[in-house]
């Protein structure tokens, strides 16, 4: 359990409840009903457009700070939901402050990529932060801006950490990747290990840029002494062996720096990783995403029973009723709920349903 109490926020003014919940969700307990994250629409108040990619990129951080707080005022954040500020420049920003070159499309909505420019692993290796690189000095910016103008408010973020094996694909590509996984081997143990080096630098930047230890770490779940999610979405087009071999040894470094490390499962290709991921170390809670067309949590009950089975926790995200229906089944003590409702009264009441039904 954290011994740190958390800072009032304006915008979650029963953040200390809401925080001994967390601790003892970490801790494998409940007090009277699982973790809920329930948001809703404050009467009187009308939310504005939030930032996307590009504007984060290009646009003017005072402004984006300024609607994100607004939009935050106008929310009301229920139960163990915690208000908080995302910098994000997009999936493969790591990458890019490596120096890949991000690339963006009129026909690809609010997304980017980068393109790979490593044609030999001996020639690049080491992968390093580009220190002087001008978006990565406009992250850190970003974030001692935001910590100073969300304090008292909001807690803050860490950003889209494609970390591991998601900085190796954006920079060598994809499809020469998997190629090297096959014919080289021993080239991927050694930019796995340049890859994996980058995690703690990078982390104890933004950590002191944001003023995480100060403001709070709220990226999927809210801590005091740390919290992120981690990932690997190119996991799906490796083998379990690949991924215990690679990526597994990476994500368990990952989540001993980060404290409470929640895991974006990406994928219905990535499920043949479940018994690995169940075993890891560190990982505390699996959030499965289905993909697109390939339904919602609740016609995932199995799953997220053999996850719990295997001692891990799990992410559902669904309406209030299909909430009710998980709540049923799955654990309560390894189960985060993820939900909106249209008030703040049905926001209570619905954590009024979780302590009766507990």
């Amino acid at each position: 359990m954290s011994t740190r109490p958390p800072r009032p926020l304006a915008f979650k003014p029963d953040l200390e409840d809401a925080a001994r919940r967390w601790d003892a969700y970490f801790a494998g307990d409940i007090i009277d009903r699982p973790v809920v994250c329930v948001t809703a629409p404050k009467p009187g108040y009308k939310s504005v457009p939030g930032a996307n990619y590009r504007e984060r990129v290009c646009g003017d951080l005072y402004a984006i700070i300024d609607r994100a707080l607004h939009n935050a005022e106008a929310t009301y954040f229920g139960g163990e939901a915690v208000p908080s500020f995302w910098t994000s420049f997009g999936p493969d920003e790591i990458a890019v402050f490596c120096g890949a070159e991000l690339r963006w499309s009129d026909d690809s909505g609010d997304t980017n990529w980068s393109a790979p420019f490593i044609a030999d692993w001996e020639e690049a290796l080491p992968l390093r932060i580009q220190n002087d690189h001008p978006l990565w000095r406009r992250m850190l910016d970003f974030y001692r801006l935001a910590a100073e103008r969300i304090a008292g408010k909001m807690a803050m973020s860490p950003l889209d950490l494609h970390s591991n094996m998601d900085i190796l694909a954006p920079v060598r590509g994809p499809q020469r990747l998997c190629m090297d996984l096959l014919d080289r081997p021993e080239a991927i143990d050694r930019a796995m290990a340049s890859a994996r080096a980058i995690f703690p630098v990078l982390w104890n930047a933004i950590r002191e840029a944001g003023r995480m230890d100060e403001l709070g770490y709220c990226s999927g779940f809210y801590s005091m002494e740390g919290a992120a999610v981690l990932q690997c979405d190119f996991s799906c087009m490796i083998s379990p062996a690949m991924f215990r071999r690679w990526v597994l040894p990476a994500l368990e470094e990952e989540a001993a720096i980060v404290k409470h490390a929640y895991y974006h499962w990406d994928g219905p290709g990535a499920q043949v990783h479940t018994a690995a991921l169940c075993a890891s170390r560190g990982l505390h809670t699996l959030s499965y995403v289905p993909g697109d067309g390939r339904g919602a949590h609740i016609e995932y009950l199995d799953l997220f029973k053999r996850v719990q089975a295997g001692g891990k926790a799990v992410h559902f995200w669904g309406t209030p009723d299909e909430c009710k229906r998980a709540h049923r089944e799955l654990r309560p003590e390894k189960t985060m709920y993820s939900t909106s409702v249209k008030t703040p009264a049905e926001a209570d009441a619905l954590l009024k349903w979780f302590v009766q039904n507990t």
